[in-house]
């Protein structure tokens, strides 16, 4: 009995809480954990109007075939190397800019600075992607500039060879305002009265920020790096999806476009789960990894020890 009304009582008192997060778990069984159970067809030659349970049933031939696709090799290849490049050039960016907002003595132009960083991050790929032809294609600002100056064209829409920059110039654009707001929380939380003494103790600017601020900043950068580091397979879908066709095949397929196009658009749904599969293994163990790493580095990740 005791059990229950404490069950009641904080029912009553966290009401309000638990029905805001009712949308998000429905959303979340919907979209997430009831799709799982469709991930068996990477073991059938799956056909839509028999159904799953009569489908036929091939075991690990999807995978074989999988690994047997120089094809699946190369996207697997675009992704890693993509990720890698946006692990290297965006991962600091917002690290950055925090520091540098949070610099900034009127709270006024920071917010005017937040505001702007933040804008991009609901743009439709669409709209990046529209705007970045209109400053980087063949008609667009740079060549008019360069034809206006004879100094030849450079499409760099097209051009596979600066495909991974271009794609990650993208996401920078896009989404450093994001993580810009995680890191400016992270600064907030810092104790002001150990940047006051270390002031009256003579320490300079940059003194103040090496030795308080990052280490303030230590278990945010590492938990965003263990998250980066496990969805280092996506790479952005719709944006590889919308630009494939400007750079080709070669430069653009990641593992999720792979997925599309030669599982779904040739209706061999099994192959396209397939690739599903193993992307979402060789993700758990990334994550797993970068979390032990984190450990080992004496902070918590996503979960302590």
């Amino acid at each position: 009995m005791t059990s229950r009304l404490t069950w009641r009582i904080r029912f009553r008192r966290d009401r309000s809480l638990i029905l805001m997060t009712v949308p998000a778990i429905v959303l979340l069984l919907l979209f997430n954990y009831l799709p799982m159970f469709g991930t068996v067809t990477a073991f059938e030659y799956y056909d839509p109007l028999v159904g799953v349970l009569h489908s036929e049933w091939v075991g690990v031939d999807n995978f074989t075939a999988l690994f047997q696709d120089p094809l699946f090799w190369e996207s697997l290849e675009n992704t890693l190397a993509i990720s890698a490049i946006q692990l290297v050039l965006f991962f600091p960016i917002p690290i950055l800019l925090a520091l540098l907002v949070n610099s900034i003595l009127s709270p006024r132009i920071r917010n005017i600075l937040q505001s702007i960083t933040f804008l991009p991050h609901f743009f439709s790929w669409v709209l990046v992607i529209t705007l970045f032809q209109q400053m980087l294609g063949g008609a667009g600002l740079l060549n008019q500039f360069l034809r206006a100056h004879d100094l030849g064209v450079w499409s760099v829409m097209t051009d596979p060879a600066t495909f991974k920059l271009l794609v990650t110039s993208q996401v920078v654009w896009k989404d450093a305002g994001w993580g810009l707001i995680i890191f400016l929380a992270a600064l907030a939380a810092i104790d002001q009265n150990l940047y006051e003494a270390a002031a009256a103790d003579g320490a300079g600017r940059w003194r103040r920020m090496w030795h308080i601020t990052l280490p303030g900043l230590r278990a945010v950068i590492v938990f965003m790096l263990v998250m980066r580091v496990g969805n280092a397979l996506n790479v952005g879908f719709e944006q590889m999806l919308i630009q494939r066709y400007a750079v080709g095949h070669d430069a653009a397929d990641v593992l999720d476009t792979f997925a599309f196009y030669y599982g779904i658009g040739t209706n061999n749904y099994g192959y396209g789960a397939a690739a599903g599969i193993f992307k979402s293994i060789i993700s758990l163990l990334m994550i797993l990894g970068a979390n032990k790493l984190a450990h080992a580095f004496g902070e918590d990740g996503l979960y302590r020890k």
